[in-house]
């Protein structure tokens, strides 16, 4: 017996509580088959829409990951010698990506300097945290422009 087009909703409704990825599978293949009727619409607008908060989320945690170590670098002299290059590296790796996600994203580039400061000032905070230096070692505002942080040959001025 063939189940009515509510129940099949109502049971890929179900799904996506159940078991989310077969609801992604099962809603790809009923899209690709023009099953348009038998979608799960509400869930389906919700993830399109979370696609996007999860590419900014990305962004931000990514830009405040890249200041850490900036911070850390400028900063934190008892530790320099031993961790610079690997922070470097750290530093290089969170431009490689901010960068990969900017060119599939290309308007997040407006996000990313809506959330610049915020970003510095969290990464701030956690350094603090992390290395037990004094607050006011830190500069308030950013310790460099956008362009400098995202600057592969550019890296802060060793204090």
């Amino acid at each position: 017996m063939l189940m009515s087009i509510t129940s099949i909703t109502e049971n890929l409704k179900s799904l996506y509580e159940t078991d989310y990825d077969k609801w992604v599978l099962q809603t790809v293949q009923r899209l690709q088959e023009k099953k348009y009727e038998a979608i799960d619409w509400e869930n389906l607008i919700d993830e399109v829409a979370d696609l996007s908060r999860r590419e900014r989320d990305k962004l931000m945690s990514l830009l405040t990951r890249l200041f850490e170590h900036l911070l850390k670098l400028a900063y934190w002299e008892s530790e320099r010698d031993y961790n610079y290059r690997g922070w470097n590296g750290e530093i290089q790796n969170f431009r490689i990506q901010i960068k990969r996600l900017l060119r599939k994203s290309p308007s997040l580039k407006v996000y990313l300097v809506e959330i610049f400061e915020e970003c510095y000032q969290d990464a701030k905070k956690i350094t603090i945290k992390k290395t037990g230096l004094e607050s006011d070692l830190f500069p308030d505002k950013p310790i460099a422009n956008l362009e400098q942080v995202l600057d592969d040959d550019w890296l802060p001025t060793i204090k």
